[in-house]
């Protein structure tokens, strides 16, 4: 089922009204009871923030990284370029951008250059 899909259907349901139909449901109907109401609103707010989540997503995010793009993104480190807009230029999180750098050990996890061994 689609996230829009998935929303139609609650707020019709919070709303007291059949998804399939449009027609009112019965006042003793399950959905009706207050309770029941609040779960629904509860659960459509969190489908909502989902919803918001993945439009706000760079186009890049959760795509492979290619071994150019792992280069690209060390000379810009390399060349004092900041993490937002290596991100940026990338399509991707800042918070990925910081976990390729420390899994290519350019970084460590506290964001600054590895120290020397």
């Amino acid at each position: 089922m689609e996230l829009q899909e998935a929303l139609q259907i609650m707020r019709a349901l919070a709303s007291g009204v059949d998804p399939e139909n449009g027609e009112a449901l019965d006042p003793n109907s399950i959905y009706r009871r207050t309770k029941i109401v609040t779960a629904l609103n509860r659960g459509l707010a969190a489908l909502v923030q989902q919803e918001e989540r993945a439009r706000n997503r760079p186009a890049n995010a959760g795509k492979y990284w290619s071994r150019e793009e792992d280069a690209q993104v060390c000379e810009e480190l390399k060349n004092g370029t900041d993490f937002q807009q290596i991100a940026k230029q990338h399509n991707r999180s800042v918070g990925s951008i910081v976990a390729r750098l420390v899994k290519l050990g350019k970084i460590s996890s506290s964001g600054s250059p590895p120290k020397a061994a």
